[in-house]
């Protein structure tokens, strides 16, 4: 497990800054918008405290945090309309919960497949990424 003090999650730093935009404070975990969108409307949800995985968690607190991921999917379905929402939980390499949220459109990169990580295609203006929150924030 990494260390808290090393955590873009836990630190709030410039790495956590160049990847992705804070949408909202939920209940037990914070909502992201990833800058990079090749997926539109491409959100993630980080768990409040520095936990490597789901099941270090007590029946309550997972219940909490799926609760969060359900209702920020539920707002990017209503903002953006995919038509499925891809579910990534990884953590190899950055041991801090958080649930990447890349909708997917049958028209669009990668349907039918597994989301890019991170392809580096597409990343938008600051009015953009506005926008992309407003209609998320709308709907939490």
């Amino acid at each position: 497990m990494s260390d808290p003090k090393d955590c873009l999650y836990c630190q709030q730093n410039e790495t956590l800054r160049s990847l992705m935009i804070e949408i909202a404070p939920l209940s037990v975990s914070t909502a992201f918008l990833f800058k990079e969108q090749t997926y539109h409307g491409r959100c993630l949800v980080a768990y409040k405290d520095h936990v490597n995985d789901l099941n270090e968690l007590s029946d309550e607190e997972r219940n909490a945090f799926m609760a969060d991921v359900a209702c920020v999917t539920r707002a990017m379905n209503k903002a953006f309309t995919p038509v499925k929402i891809n579910y990534g939980a990884y953590s190899d390499k950055l041991s801090h919960l958080h649930f990447h949220l890349a909708p997917k459109y049958v028209d669009g990169p990668d349907y039918g497949g597994t989301f890019v990580m991170n392809p580096g295609r597409v990343y938008l203006s600051d009015e953009e990424y506005a926008s992309l929150i407003e209609q998320v924030k709308q709907y939490l």
